[in-house]
């Protein structure tokens, strides 16, 4: 498994790995091998890696090692671990096998559809990725959606596309420091709507800020919390907080801890999911897993994870969004109905599964 993506604070990708790695690792029959893509962040893996797995800190710096998969399959991931059956790569990259077999999760493809979206580094996976099919490599997707979307976009891959779904959780009981009131004193209000993400294009957020205004202007006591780390769509996001009317009642919290990515959920009235694009979508599973109704827009993967517990209304229409946000805030039954269906939403999106279909998946690539 590579696992360079747990060396940085946890990202999408980050917590599917880190969930994945911990799930492999207590099944006795899986025997787990650890590395990274890394020159200086390698010797910290061992810290991150759950017990028994094998952690192995042979040097293989990013960038040298994508250039030259773009050109050969070398190195091996045999090079850095010794024989494995299977190599997978979590993050779109799949390194070459060798005698291995190989799968890569694909998220998204973001790369293709909004490739101006994209750092260099995110551009370089699609081909990475033929490289990697010409090899025999699998794909695994994590919605039927993206699995679609690569059997068009690749149709090399023919058959060796496999959907498996990512999980969620349901958290521990309420403390101090995760529960409702700790979120509701972060936002500074006990009446908010909450939007949870890195400041990249793909989330839109302007158009959230600007249906925020528009419920402002009727509920008086309501804020927006914006809780995730500055991105690519940074500035766009300041010029749409500095022209709104009320913009003394849009809270700004940056990256937050876990902890307090917890009680800002618990203690919403609303999670606000206004995303232009989505290959699964685990914000909305993470605030149905609290009790804390959604509203999304209806593209990508998002419909077939939310399925009739949230509501959904059309991508950049700032309108509508604000007209169903504007719905739950005022309507106790509608939140109600949306809790009950979120949380037997929940119940279909376990790790269990997401692992149980991974090891399926690893057998039929390694006997092909």
């Amino acid at each position: 498994m590579d696992s360079t993506s747990l060396l940085q604070d946890l990202t999408g990708v980050g917590h599917f790995t880190r969930e994945l790695v911990d799930g492999l690792s207590e099944r006795a029959d899986v025997d787990l091998h650890l590395f990274a893509v890394s020159w200086r962040g390698r010797d910290l893996l061992a810290s991150r890696a759950p017990v028994g797995a094998t952690v192995h800190t042979r040097p293989l710096p990013a960038r040298a090692a994508r250039l030259a998969w773009e050109r050969v399959p070398l190195p091996t991931v045999a090079m850095l671990t010794g024989a494995v059956d299977v190599v997978h790569g979590p993050n779109f990259v799949v390194p070459p096998g060798g005698a291995a077999a190989e799968v890569a999760t694909i998220h998204d493809l973001t790369a293709l559809h909004y490739p101006e979206m994209c750092t260099p580094d995110v551009l370089q996976w699609p081909v990475l990725l033929r490289r990697a099919l010409r090899r025999g490599a699998w794909v695994h997707t994590v919605s039927e959606f993206v699995a679609d979307e690569v059997r068009e976009a690749f149709p090399e891959a023919g058959e060796r596309v496999v959907a498996v779904a990512n999980g969620t959780r349901r958290p521990a009981a309420p403390t101090l420091i995760t529960g409702g009131a700790a979120g509701q004193a972060l936002a500074g209000s006990a009446r908010y709507v909450l939007a949870v993400g890195t400041v990249e294009p793909r989330k839109d957020f302007p158009t959230l800020v600007r249906a925020f205004d528009e419920v402002a202007s009727h509920d008086p006591e309501v804020r927006l919390v914006i809780a995730g780390g500055g991105g690519m769509a940074t500035d766009a996001l300041d010029a749409a907080v500095a022209a709104a009317h009320h913009r003394n009642r849009i809270v700004r919290l940056g990256r937050v801890d876990d902890d307090a990515r917890l009680a800002l959920l618990r203690g919403a009235a609303v999670v606000a999911y206004p995303s232009r694009y989505e290959g699964f979508g685990l914000v909305p599973l993470e605030a149905m897993a609290v009790g804390t109704p959604v509203v999304a827009t209806s593209v990508g993967a998002i419909p077939e994870v939310v399925g009739d517990a949230a509501l959904l209304v059309p991508p950049h229409d700032p309108d509508s969004l604000a007209a169903s946000l504007g719905r739950v805030l005022a309507d106790p039954d509608l939140v109600q109905r949306l809790m009950v269906a979120g949380d037997d939403r929940v119940a279909r999106f376990t790790w269990e599964r997401t692992v149980d279909g991974l090891v399926d998946l690893y057998r039929k690539a390694a006997t092909r």
